[in-house]
């Protein structure tokens, strides 16, 4: 049956009894059909090294999203440890102008004892 489809398209000799000598049409198909399997071998390498590359892309990206969280949450303790600082430093300031304030306020006492 396959022989007789393939007849149509001209002399196959390694199909057909009839032929004897490979025919232009013979040669086109095993060409083909060479091609094809060349093809497909370096297609599916291809194909083999991208989804190598994709599975190392998604590891590396992965690596990254992991890190970038490490150091969002490093910020966070950054900003939440300068705020507490500025906090400390504005009570220290404060406390140090009210200890100027008092100990203007305790040498004009002072001063006004001794008139």
């Amino acid at each position: 049956m396959l022989a007789q489809i393939l007849d149509i398209w001209g002399c196959i000799p390694e199909l057909g009894r009839q032929c004897v000598d490979m025919t232009n049409a013979s040669s086109t198909y095993l060409g083909i059909v060479a091609g094809a399997l060349i093809g497909g071998i370096i297609s599916w390498w291809i194909y083999n090294r991208q989804n190598k590359s994709s599975k190392q892309q998604e590891s590396i990206l992965q690596r990254i999203n992991k890190l970038e969280e490490g150091n969002r949450k490093i910020l966070i303790h950054l900003e939440i440890t300068a705020k507490k600082s500025k906090d400390l430093l504005d009570r220290v300031v404060s406390l140090n102008q009210n200890i100027i304030e008092l100990d203007k306020k305790i040498r004009e006492l002072r001063k006004n004892d001794h008139l």
